[in-house]
C-alpha cells in the first residue's frame, strides 16, 4: 500500500496530511485558505492521488505560512508514500489547458529535488486571487513540495492571460504529471535508474 501520513506544528501552523498514492482522486481539505483549497482539491482529482489535508494558521497575519507548510508536509508525505520507488514510471509530462491560458509540466521521481517555473506574465506574482491567495504562492506551494518530495519539476506557462486561469492551468498540470510519473508500470519491477537507486 503506497500510503503516508505525517503532521507537522510549528508556531505558525498546525498541518496534518495523508495520502494515498494509488487512490481515485479523492480529497478532503481544508487549510483556511479557499483558493489553496480548491488548488489542491484539483492536484487530487487530476493526480488521482487521494488526499486528506488539514491545515490552520496565522492567516490573520498571511497565508503565507500556511500555504508554505502545507506544502512542506504534503512532499514529505509524497516522498514516504513512494517509499524505494520500484517499478514506478518516473517521469511524466502534461499539457493542460484553461480557456485562454496553457500550461506544460515535466516531472522526475529522480530524489534530486529542483524546480523551474517560466513564463507568467509580468504581474502575476502580485494578483490577489479568492481574496487571499497572492499569485507568488503558486511557485513557493510547487517548489515547496517538490523539494520536500524529491521531485524534478518544470513548469512552463505557455500562455495565459486570467491570475485564475493561469494558476488552475498550472496546478492541473502538475497533477496530471504527477500522475504519470508516480504510477506503477506493469513492464518493471526494478527502480528506474541505471543507480538502482532513486
Amino acid at each position: 500500500m503506497r500510503q503516508a501520513q505525517n503532521s507537522r506544528t510549528t508556531s505558525e501552523s498546525t498541518v496534518s496530511v495523508s495520502v494515498n498514492l494509488d487512490g481515485t482522486g479523492t480529497s478532503n481539505i481544508s487549510t483556511s485558505v479557499p483558493f489553496f483549497d480548491h488548488m489542491l482539491t484539483a492536484l487530487s482529482k487530476h493526480s488521482m492521488i487521494d488526499l486528506d489535508i488539514t491545515a490552520t494558521g496565522d492567516t490573520h497575519i498571511d497565508v503565507h505560512h500556511t500555504v508554505e507548510d502545507t506544502s512542506i508536509v504534503l512532499g514529505q508525505t509524497l516522498r514516504e508514500a513512494l517509499g524505494d520507488k520500484v517499478g514506478i514510471r518516473r517521469y511524466g509530462f502534461a499539457a493542460v489547458p484553461l480557456d485562454e491560458a496553457l500550461a506544460q509540466c515535466v516531472v522526475d521521481v529522480s530524489g534530486r529535488p529542483y524546480f523551474v517555473h517560466e513564463g507568467e506574465p509580468e504581474g502575476q506574482q502580485y494578483h490577489l486571487i479568492g481574496g487571499h491567495f497572492t499569485g507568488s504562492m503558486t511557485s513557493h506551494s510547487l517548489e515547496s513540495i517538490a523539494f520536500n518530495g524529491g521531485l524534478t519539476v518544470h513548469l512552463d506557462l505557455v500562455r495565459g492571460r486570467d491570475p485564475h486561469h493561469i494558476v488552475e492551468a498550472e496546478f492541473k498540470a502538475f497533477a496530471r504529471a504527477l500522475r504519470e510519473a508516480v504510477e506503477t508500470d506493469p513492464r518493471s519491477n526494478s527502480v528506474p535508474s541505471t543507480k538502482g537507486v532513486l
